[in-house]
């Protein structure tokens, strides 16, 4: 008897795989390969004979099919955002009536629907959710569990399918997930990245992203005697950031307006440390946004001295819309596989970016497709159990299409 999506999933989220941005290493915390391992055990238990993990953590398999159709990927992540715990995750199914679910009696924990309008699509499903205290893992254990479920079918139903190239990266959630992919080794004609949202999202376009670290260095003096002589990085930073346009902050932007983000500060009076991320889809406003993070830079240092303020900005991925258009086809069938499932396909632009990005650049067209889940790198995380096997139905038409 074949193993559901939803039970690899509840499977899966036991394992505690997230990322850390600070590390050095790759991945970036061991534990993500104490999953891959166990993957890469399933797989070669499901017969993926090739199944293999390598020194970096990076995940391979292949299911061999017709010959004559196209070589087709999927592809997943396998580490959990920092952004919320993932260790001993409390994952429960519960019957959606349409009415606000308690995750957590003890601690008054609630999945409102008046905060999250969205549940009122599920009503009659069985939601997997959390108890409250940490994120789910459905991005994007999901999309591991729907492509492991997806190839146990293919690899015991007597049909005609392509062949399928799995692959599970590491670090993705810190924008690292490409950076030691082997395209050549993978060996696919195009691939899907399977880390998407609710049901019948398609996307193809996605931020152009970079990141900034802002130093400020400041001079203590004991504030007894500090008139005229103490520089206080921490005053400086606040100023910088009073210089940038408050329109442009994530809370004030949608669909394709881009944001300067900052996302964790740090510091005293010597030295204080701001940390930003840039993202917009139109690449002439990515590099204006930059400009906005330089020309503070640099009247900041008129005002206060020359080597006051240290700006660091790195690009991370662009907008894989440039390297999809040409190929359009890998495009039309997925369209085409949503709706044979009963899905509708909705053209959403990512608002953030996916291994597919890199990957699209790097000569591996590669669209994001749905796992069926929402509110991810959140307490209020979840995922309908029906969703998924919808999401897996929809990858074994992709493959099974001639």
């Amino acid at each position: 008897m074949m193993t559901t999506a939803s039970e690899r999933f509840l499977h899966y989220v036991t394992f505690d795989t997230k990322s850390d941005e600070f590390s050095e290493t790759c991945p970036s915390t061991e534990k993500q390969k104490v999953f891959g391992a166990a993957l890469v055990e399933e797989m070669k238990e499901l017969g993926i004979q090739d199944a293999h993990m390598d020194e970096n953590g990076y995940i391979y398999g292949t299911v061999p099919g017709d010959p004559k159709l196209p070589t087709i990927g999927l592809i997943a992540h396998m580490d959990t955002s920092p952004d919320a715990s993932g260790e001993n995750i409390q994952a429960k199914t519960v019957l959606y009536t349409g009415e606000d679910i308690c995750l957590n009696e003890e601690k008054d924990i609630w999945l409102r629907k008046a905060d999250y309008p969205a549940l009122a699509n599920h009503v009659g499903k069985h939601l997997i959710v959390t108890d409250g205290t940490t994120l789910l893992g459905a991005d994007d254990k999901a999309g591991i569990a729907e492509i492991m479920t997806a190839a146990e079918f293919l690899l015991n139903a007597r049909m005609n399918h392509a062949t399928l190239k799995i692959g599970f990266t590491p670090d993705e959630e810190i924008g690292r997930g490409a950076d030691r992919f082997d395209v050549a080794k993978f060996a696919a004609d195009y691939a899907y990245t399977c880390d998407g949202g609710p049901v019948g999202e398609l996307e193809y376009e996605n931020f152009n992203a970079a990141g900034a670290q802002v130093v400020f260095h400041g001079r203590n003096i004991h504030p007894g005697s500090a008139k005229g002589k103490m520089i206080n990085s921490q005053l400086i930073a606040m100023e910088f950031q009073s210089l940038l346009p408050v329109h442009q902050r994530p809370e004030a932007t949608a669909r394709y307006e881009g944001f300067i983000h900052l996302t964790d500060m740090a510091g005293e009076v010597e030295r204080s440390t701001l940390r930003y991320i840039i993202r917009d889809h139109d690449m002439a406003k990515f590099q204006a946004k930059k400009a906005v993070l330089e020309a503070a830079t640099e009247f900041i240092n008129r005002k206060y001295g020359e080597g006051t303020v240290e700006l660091t900005i790195r690009d991370s991925y662009f907008n894989m819309r440039e390297k999809i258009e040409p190929c359009m086809y890998i495009v039309d069938r997925a369209k085409a596989a949503m709706k044979s499932v009963g899905m509708s396909a909705v053209e959403v632009p990512i608002r953030g970016g996916t291994d597919g990005a890199r990957l699209s650049y790097m000569g591996l067209p590669c669209p994001n497709l749905c796992t069926g889940g929402d509110n991810y790198h959140g307490r209020f995380e979840y995922i309908p159990v029906e969703d998924m096997d919808l999401c897996t139905r929809m990858l074994v038409e992709i493959l099974t299409t001639v």
